[in-house]
Parts: structure tokens; sequence; C-alpha cells
């Protein structure tokens, strides 16, 4: 208990609040976490659908007849 009173003493308004990547950002780290695992599965979901448009472009498209590749 001593810890916690001395650390509430020493932070003052800011004792209980999220902590901020930067001072002068207003984005706390919890909410760029989030940031961070939206635009991961953003990219890994790009990856899947330019991959499947590649296979119908250069596999699914001539085999079934729809246009030749040179």
């Amino acid at each position: 208990m001593g810890e916690a009173k001395r650390r509430k003493e020493a932070l003052g308004e800011q004792y209980g609040q999220e902590e901020r990547i930067l001072p002068w950002l207003p984005i706390s780290k919890r909410q760029g976490q989030a940031f961070y695992q939206w635009t991961t599965r953003g990219a890994w979901v790009g990856i899947g659908i330019m991959v499947a448009i590649w296979l119908t472009v250069r596999v699914v498209g001539p085999g079934l007849g729809w246009w030749n590749v040179q």
C-alpha cells in the first residue's frame, strides 16, 4: 500500500491514466496496439486478395479458356 500511495503522490493527476506513446500525441499505447493489429490483419487480407487475383489471371482464366497468357 505504501508504494501505491507514493506513486499516486508522484504522478498526481495522471495516476491511473493510460500511458501515451508520445507526450504530445493523444494516442495511448493500447490504441496504438489496436491500430497495429488492424493494419496487420488488413495487410494479410490484401496479400490474400492479390494471390487470388494472380491465380485467376495465370491459372484459372487460361485453364478455362477465358484468355491466353502470352
